[in-house]
């Protein structure tokens, strides 16, 4: 779906109800095409733990969790994304967004959609997003301390969601609605913001918008100890003779100051591995903005940024399984304004020379 031309989105209002107290981003429900191949890549290669799983569905859960899952895969004739979910302080508060919601005029449902998580609420946001709100989950074993089980790439807890809207303040405004904190944005001198991230738990993002064709799904992340795990998955992708699930990595973001490296599924969703970003738990913890053109702000060692971590993301569904229809961004894009004949990017932001990447940078 397209926005006519000459017509621009409408601001989200702000419901007289109370918004849900979210805690945190606790699962993503992903649809994939081929359960067997999504197992070998979640569990044989990242090394997931199963909580349960059948031939429809398979429930995983990283290994510092105690609720039933972090990421339930669903086979589907589709691929995308059936649910960005949260968990929120008690079940008064899946009552708050589902009366939230209902004032936005967005549509909802309660039920038990997953194993392991009851009386939750799915709504399409009004940015066309499948959101879930829970507290109701079965307990299971936290790992933290089976060190026998776990391997040196051990993946210890959902840090984040990553989302792709056309416009990045419109989406804003209603996640700072909805609780959320700014934490850190790109933007250029002339106050288009390109990407902007959120947290509710204490780090620099539950959630983040990356200005582009969307609604949809950019990645998901999940967090190591340390760096060293995340260079042990590369070398272990490379013995494997897997090494392109290898989008871009491993590197240090500018953005969140966190090492990182991007893979892709069998179904071409965007998996992060995530580790070392900072505490923003401060009521008055300021906003880091970043200029659009500083090559650094997406890899902090000035690395180029390949082309389809900017233009390819996953569909996302609607509450019955339908790809939702995808809006064209119409402010310029990041890739655009960095590379080109009219696009520039810097590593010293006085400098008037083109180096060896000056000027090279998606």
């Amino acid at each position: 779906m397209l926005i006519p031309p000459g017509e621009t989105m409408s601001a989200i209002p702000t419901p007289s109800a109370p918004a849900p107290d979210v805690l945190r981003c606790a699962y993503m429900e992903l649809l994939v095409t081929d359960l067997a191949a999504s197992r070998e890549f979640y569990v044989d290669i990242l090394g997931l733990v199963v909580t349960e799983e059948d031939d429809e569905a398979i429930y995983l859960r990283s290994f510092e969790e105690f609720i039933h899952h972090n990421l339930v895969l669903r086979k589907a004739e589709t691929a995308g994304v059936a649910a960005f979910s949260f968990r929120v302080r008690s079940q008064a508060d899946v009552d708050k967004a589902e009366a939230y919601y209902r004032e936005l005029g967005c549509e909802t449902r309660r039920g038990d959609f997953t194993r392991g998580v009851r009386n939750a609420v799915r709504v399409v946001d009004p940015l066309g997003f499948p959101y879930e709100f829970f507290y109701e989950t079965d307990h299971v074993e936290r790992l933290a301390w089976a060190y026998e089980q776990q391997g040196p790439g051990a993946l210890v807890r959902l840090d984040h969601f990553n989302q792709v809207y056309p416009d990045v303040e419109r989406g804003a405004s209603y996640l700072e609605a909805l609780g959320f904190k700014r934490t850190e944005d790109i933007k250029d001198a002339e106050g288009t913001t390109y990407a902007a991230w959120f947290c509710r738990k204490h780090t620099v993002h539950d959630t983040a918008l990356t200005g582009g064709n969307g609604p949809r799904m950019h990645h998901v992340a999940f967090s190591t100890h340390e760096k060293h795990n995340i260079l042990y998955i590369c070398d272990k992708l490379g013995a494997l003779r897997k090494s392109d699930l290898i989008e871009r990595g491993p590197g240090r973001h500018g953005v969140s100051n966190a090492f990182y490296l991007y893979l892709r599924d069998p179904d071409g969703h965007r998996v992060e591995i995530y580790t070392q970003d900072y505490y923003t738990g401060d009521p008055d913890n300021p906003v880091v903005t970043w200029d659009v053109h500083d090559n650094q702000r997406r890899d902090w060692w000035g690395h180029a940024v390949v082309p389809s971590w900017y233009t390819e993301a996953s569909l996302v569904m609607d509450l019955d399984g339908n790809p939702q229809p995808v809006i064209e961004r119409e402010e310029s894009s990041e890739m655009e304004v960095t590379i080109g004949a009219d696009g520039f990017s810097y590593t010293r932001k006085d400098d008037t020379d083109e180096g060896f990447k000056l000027g090279h940078q998606v």
